[in-house]
Parts: structure tokens; C-alpha cells; sequence
């Protein structure tokens, strides 16, 4: 194998990789694809699966069969900490919210699930919490509670912090997820009882949070709270 300044191209790769760990820029669940990183790098994919199976070995990737490796969760306790406070502060902001918004908001924000929706096909986890965080946003964007809007997206940037996608570890909760969505708003538009709204969108977060330790750490989540 090749060298450049006395590293094998494997050398480079880990170096590469571990970097954008170590800066962040590869936050914890994202997904590293050997193809891309090849590109980037102007090699084979061959000298890429070495470097991640090295990081793996020091327990900064995570490799799961028939979903691929990404970046290892770091202390998920905080995650998880941050996703039970996210369920009760933004399913109370939500309900809130609801009899200030319009029809043109329930609208605009169903329009965000249909592209949501569109992206299950061909899934990007990263692109697809992008749009999961701007649907949630559309519907508690009006809760006249300054305080409980800061404490929802303070727990947002936290939880960015903590990991990049939920989804990349569990895929198969996008497709629960934008089902939910379409549950609130039908509960939005027809004027339900408010703790009905909290009710749903309180359980739509615990539900990823759910998914998350029933994939992660199965032993735990047999106890799970019901919040």
C-alpha cells in the first residue's frame, strides 16, 4: 500500500476520520460511509474499511450489520436524560401552541412531513432530523410561554451536541415517526382537548427515545417509564 510522509493510506484514513471525531464534525450517530470517505480521500474503499475497523477496536465507531458503522454514542445517559425532558417540555409547548396556529401553519407544517415523507425512499438520517426538527418547531414556534420555548430549544441544541441522528441508528423509526406527525396535526386541526395534544406529542418523543434504548440497550428498556 502507498504511503504519503510515512503513513499507509489506511494510516491516513484513521487520521482523517478521528480528526472529525474529535472536532465534532462527526457527531455521535453519524453515519460514516466507506464510499464517501473513499472519494474525500481520493482512495479505494479498501485502506477506509481498515481505518474504521481500527476505530472500532477503540470503541470510537460503531459498526452494526446491514445498517453500516457510525460514530459510537457518547455518554447516552445524557442523551437520554435530554429526550425524557424534551418529551414532557415540548409536548406542554406544543399543546400551548395549538389554538394559535393557523391553517396556513398546520399546512406549511404538513407540508414539511410530505417532504419528510419523500425522503424515506432514498434516507438520510441527517437531512431527515433536519426537517423533524423544523416540524416541531412549526408547531410550538406560537406557544406564548417565552421561558418554556427557550427550555425546548435549549434541550434541541443539547441533544445536537449529544448525537447527530437518532435515525441512523434506528431507520425504521422514520417511518413511525411521520405517522405520528400526521396524528397531531389531525388532532390540531379538529381543535382537540389540549391535554389530548400533549398527550400525543409528549408519547411521539418518548417513542423515539423508546426505539433508541429497545435497539441500544434491550435489558433496560423491558423497564421503560411510560411518560
Amino acid at each position: 500500500m502507498s504511503t504519503v510522509d510515512g503513513l499507509s493510506k489506511s494510516q491516513q484514513a484513521y487520521q482523517w476520520i478521528k480528526a472529525r471525531i474529535a472536532d465534532h464534525e462527526f457527531t455521535p450517530g453519524y453515519r460514516l460511509v466507506l464510499g464517501t470517505i473513499a472519494n474525500e480521500l481520493d482512495m479505494s474503499v479498501v485502506p477506509v474499511r481498515e481505518a474504521i475497523r481500527q476505530l472500532e477496536a477503540e470503541g470510537l465507531v460503531t459498526f452494526e450489520r446491514n445498517v453500516g458503522a457510525h460514530v459510537s454514542m457518547v455518554d447516552d445517559s445524557q442523551y437520554r436524560s435530554s429526550m425524557q425532558a424534551l418529551s414532557i417540555l415540548e409536548g406542554a409547548a406544543t399543546a400551548l401552541s395549538a389554538r394559535r396556529l393557523t391553517p396556513d401553519d398546520v399546512r406549511a407544517a404538513r407540508e414539511i412531513n410530505q417532504r419528510m415523507i419523500a425522503r424515506l425512499e432514498d434516507f438520510d438520517p441527517r437531512a431527515f432530523t433536519a426537517l423533524n426538527q423544523q416540524f416541531h418547531a412549526a408547531l410550538f414556534a406560537k406557544c406564548a410561554n417565552p421561558r418554556m420555548l427557550e427550555l425546548v430549544e435549549g434541550e434541541w441544541g443539547r441533544l445536537g451536541n449529544l448525537r447527530d441522528s437518532t435515525f441512523a441508528f434506528i431507520p425504521g423509526r422514520a417511518q413511525e415517526s411521520v405517522r405520528e406527525h400526521e396524528n397531531i396535526l389531525v388532532l390540531i386541526e379538529t381543535g382537540a382537548p389540549l391535554g389530548e395534544i400533549e398527550k400525543a406529542a409528549r408519547r411521539h418523543r418518548s417513542a423515539t427515545l423508546d426505539a433508541y434504548m429497545i435497539h441500544e440497550h434491550p435489558d433496560e428498556a423491558l423497564g421503560l417509564p411510560a411518560f
